[in-house]
């Protein structure tokens, strides 16, 4: 009578079954989805819009390229992140013309829950 503490058999003791080899080669696709994903938002396009500024749309999270690093990166977060700061900060570029209610909309022209998109206004 075989013992119930018996080793399977297959590689390293462990049973490759149809189920293991799916469960494995959707975990490996989930994988390869994320990565894809997230380096195709590095590739966003960057247009031009009617007034000649830089326009990106990024998924939520993401920076635009024009953003750079420093300073200027810090200064994009902050339009995201704090909204209800900049909604109050009138812009003194003159730019209510162009119909920016605020400075806030210097780096961001409209948002959704999955992405945002951002304009170059500010970091020109």
């Amino acid at each position: 009578m075989p013992s119930h503490n018996a080793k399977r058999g297959g590689v390293g003791g462990v049973v490759s079954t149809p189920l293991t080899l799916i469960i494995g080669t959707l975990v490996a696709l989930a994988i390869i989805g994320g990565v894809a994903w997230w380096t195709r938002s590095d590739a966003d396009p960057v247009t031009i819009d009617a007034i000649g500024d830089r326009v990106q749309t990024r998924r939520a999270g993401a920076l635009p390229v024009f953003a750079g690093s420093g300073e200027t990166a810090a200064l994009y977060r902050f339009a995201r992140e704090r909204g209800d700061v900049l909604q109050w900060m009138p812009c003194t570029c003159g730019c209510e013309q162009l119909g920016h209610g605020s400075n806030r909309s210097c780096y961001i022209k409209s948002e959704t829950a999955d992405s945002t998109t951002w304009t170059s206004h500010a970091a020109t």
